[in-house]
């Protein structure tokens, strides 16, 4: 009788579903479709209970200040965790420009004060995560080679969770106020760096 076929040699072993699975993914300016930003708001608006992201670079386009606030309103739990301590000044100046509309659709945004973060991860609903080289600015989102890696399920899920929040122990929450509390003249510096966000 004919022996059963050999597997393909780069047959990956059977796993057990309880693990879940990941989905290895990249992003190219040359294909024409923002992958990264397709997955970042596929989260964001499946989300029904909490979605926790960190990113060193907070400059987000229209759209997706569109989805991150509507979600927050819709009543997700909605946080964002950004470096204290900046890499880049006048990066910096830009994501806390990009704070207030956030904080005020009701985003909780923690910003790292032991020093600089430079993680980019989503995690929602001890469902689905992200852990990739994707930043949220527009240089990464539409201009540059990226990665990630999509998570379905499984333990890593939560505790990617769990992470964030004992992250977060070492955060200063930024509220409306301590922004609107600020000197003029840097507010005004956040507002005229926005017009170079694409260069960014």
């Amino acid at each position: 009788p004919a022996s059963a076929p050999n597997p393909a040699p780069n047959a990956l072993p059977a796993t057990d579903p309880d693990q879940g699975w990941i989905q290895i993914y990249e992003d190219s300016p040359e294909d024409g479709e923002p992958v990264g930003e397709n997955v970042y708001l596929g989260i964001i608006n499946r989300a029904s209970a909490y979605v926790y992201m960190t990113t060193p670079y907070l400059v987000p386009s229209g759209e997706m200040v569109s989805a991150l606030s509507l979600a927050a309103k819709s009543g997700v739990d909605l946080r964002i965790m950004t470096p204290g301590i900046p890499d880049k000044w006048f990066v910096h100046a830009v994501s806390r420009a990009n704070y207030l509309p956030l904080l005020e659709a009701g985003v909780r945004i923690f910003e790292y004060s032991p020093g600089f973060m430079h993680a980019k991860t989503f995690v929602s609903d001890d469902k689905a995560a992200v852990v990739g080289t994707i930043n949220l600015d527009f240089r990464s989102l539409y201009l540059h080679f990226e990665c990630g890696a999509r998570i379905y399920g499984g333990p890593v899920v939560p505790a990617l969770r769990e992470d964030f929040l004992s992250t977060q122990e070492l955060c200063r929450e930024i509220k409306a106020q301590d922004l609107k509390a600020e000197p003029i003249f840097r507010r005004a510096q956040g507002w005229v760096l926005r017009f170079f966000s694409p260069m960014m």
